[in-house]
């Protein structure tokens, strides 16, 4: 079983974006990078995958040699290869273009990946298109919000789950096909020393897949008014009694 998983590298969780002074990149100077937990939870199942039934997991990754620091920590979760495709354009076509790109290539050395697996929508952008658009490019079957993959004894066909509002919704699709999957699916594995070891000898490929220029053109980045609280002391013991009171008259509480 031959599993591909793209993922994204995005800013870590909580870090505070800042943008540089012409608004049109992020300051990365001082800024720490991950994967999304979606994309988190497509390599654990990759790995899952070809731990039950054999084969090899590769991780692509659209964007500059600095997305190797991201394939490496997939590496160390336990897949076997990295492929950084390289591009300096970044919206979703642009970045589906890529990847299609540099599967295809692959493909054409090895033979061709029986799944490949996304997250849902990347932890910064959350497009949610560029799963579908490279499973379109590369003409095989997709379908999103995945949160249960099994599959048939045939061996010629996986089932995929999503849940919706009123219950579970179940597909079969024939392999070769994509999925995105979602948070949730399982529990990623914290990378052991071994796998970090391993990860960080291990050789990655870089690959320069042809890009049609992309549909969108940055302008300009802002960031949303930050939320500001304030904590005000209403008083101590009984003195703070008429200030509860008239807080709660004024939230229509009393």
């Amino acid at each position: 079983m031959e599993v591909a998983v793209c993922v994204k590298r995005v800013p870590a969780p909580g870090s505070k974006v800042v943008l540089t002074e012409d608004g049109t990149d992020i300051d990365t100077r001082h800024l720490g990078f991950t994967i999304g937990p979606h994309e988190e939870c497509a390599v654990e199942e990759a790995v899952r995958i070809v731990g039950e039934h054999g084969g090899s997991v590769t991780v692509f990754a659209a964007g500059s040699d600095d997305a190797s620091e991201q394939l490496r920590y997939a590496i160390s979760m336990g897949a076997h290869a990295g492929v950084v495709a390289e591009t300096d354009q970044y919206d979703p076509q642009a970045v589906a273009d890529a990847l299609a790109g540099a599967i295809r290539e692959t493909e054409g050395a090895q033979g061709s990946f029986d799944l490949i697996l996304f997250g849902n929508e990347s932890a910064d952008a959350g497009n949610y298109q560029v799963g579908v658009r490279t499973a379109y490019a590369l003409g095989r079957a997709v379908v999103g919000g995945i949160k249960g993959i099994e599959f048939d004894p045939d061996g010629d066909t996986v089932r995929l789950q999503r849940d919706v509002s009123d219950g579970v919704e179940v597909y079969r699709a024939t392999l070769p096909a994509v999925a995105a999957v979602k948070e949730g699916l399982n529990l990623p594995r914290y990378p052991t020393i071994q796998g970090r070891l391993r990860a960080k000898k291990a050789p990655l490929r870089t690959m320069d897949p042809a890009v049609a220029a992309g549909g969108l053109r940055t302008v300009r980045l802002r960031q949303p008014p930050e939320n500001e609280q304030e904590t005000v002391v209403l008083g101590h013991g009984v003195d703070a009694a008429d200030g509860v009171v008239e807080l709660l008259a004024e939230k229509g509480m009393v």
